[in-house]
C-alpha cells in the first residue's frame, strides 16, 4: 500500500488518479507534519474516495505537549472525524523521550472509531524496543511510521528489521516513511518486507518538498508495489 502525502486538494488529486491507496494529509512535511487547515481536510474529503488519514500535530517545536496542546490536539481529531476522515497520525513523547501514555490515552480516547497511526516521534524514542512494547499494549494503534531512527529509511534498514523480529506474531504495522521514492523503493522492500510505505518529496518533482507532484513517479511507485505482491 502507498500512502501519499498530499499538502493541497491538487496534490490529492494526483495522486488517487496515479495509483495511491491513501492519501495522508499536512502542511510543512519538511518538518514532520503540521495538522492542516479544516478547509483543506473538507475539500479532499468532498474530493477524494481513497481512505484519507490526517496529521494531528499543533507545532513543530517537539513532540511534547502541555495542556493547552492537547486541547488543540483532541479538537482537531474531533473535527476531522465530522468532516468524514477515516484515519488520525500522532504521537507524543515525554521529556525522557518515552512514549508520553498520559497524553497517548486522552487521544485515543478522541479518536475512538478512527485508524491511528503512531508518527515519526517513533525515531525519536531514547529506546525504540521498549517503545514498541508500549505501542503494542494499545490495540487501537494500528500503523507506527519509521525509518529506523535515521534520516532515511534506506539506512535505518537494519533497525527496522530489528524491530520487526521484536513483533513478529504481532498486528501492528510498520510504515517505511522518509528518504523513499520509486528509484529505491524496491530494493528497500525486498529486504525489509514491508506492506506499507508513506512517501512525501520521493514522489514530487526533482524530489523537493516544495514542488507539485510528479505523476509518473507515483505510476511507478505503484507498479514496484504491485510486483512486490
Amino acid at each position: 500500500m502507498i500512502d501519499v502525502i498530499a499538502t493541497t486538494l491538487h496534490d490529492a488529486k494526483l495522486a488517487q488518479e496515479n495509483g495511491a491507496d491513501r492519501i495522508s494529509i499536512c502542511t510543512s512535511i519538511n518538518e514532520g507534519g503540521i495538522t492542516p487547515s479544516y478547509g483543506l481536510i473538507k475539500q479532499i474529503k468532498e474530493v477524494i474516495t481513497l481512505p484519507v488519514y490526517v496529521m494531528v500535530r499543533p507545532h513543530n517545536q517537539s513532540y511534547q505537549y502541555n495542556e493547552d496542546d492537547i486541547q488543540t490536539m483532541v479538537h482537531d481529531i474531533e473535527e476531522a472525524r465530522k468532516l468524514g476522515v477515516e484515519g488520525v497520525i500522532l504521537g507524543c513523547l515525554t521529556s525522557e523521550r518515552t512514549i508520553d501514555e498520559k497524553t497517548l490515552k486522552i487521544l485515543l480516547s478522541a479518536s475512538k472509531g478512527m485508524d491511528v497511526t503512531f508518527n515519526l516521534a517513533f525515531d525519536e524514542l531514547h529506546n525504540q524496543e521498549e517503545g514498541l512494547q508500549t505501542l503494542l499494549s494499545y490495540p487501537e494503534i494500528k500503523r507506527v511510521m519509521t525509518s529506523g531512527a535515521d534520516k532515511s529509511a534506506l539506512n535505518g534498514i537494519p533497525q527496522i528489521k530489528k524491530l520487526l523480529r521484536q513483533m513478529r506474531n504481532e498486528n501492528l504495522i510498520f510504515v517505511g516513511a522518509k528518504g523513499l521514492k520509486p528509484e529505491n523503493l524496491q530494493a528497500f522492500l525486498s529486504v525489509t518486507n514491508l506492506t506499507e510505505v508513506c512517501i512525501g518529496a520521493g514522489i514530487r518533482v526533482n524530489c523537493q518538498y516544495t514542488q507539485p507532484i510528479n505523476e509518473k513517479s507515483v505510476q511507478k511507485a505503484k507498479e514496484i508495489m504491485n510486483k512486490m505482491k
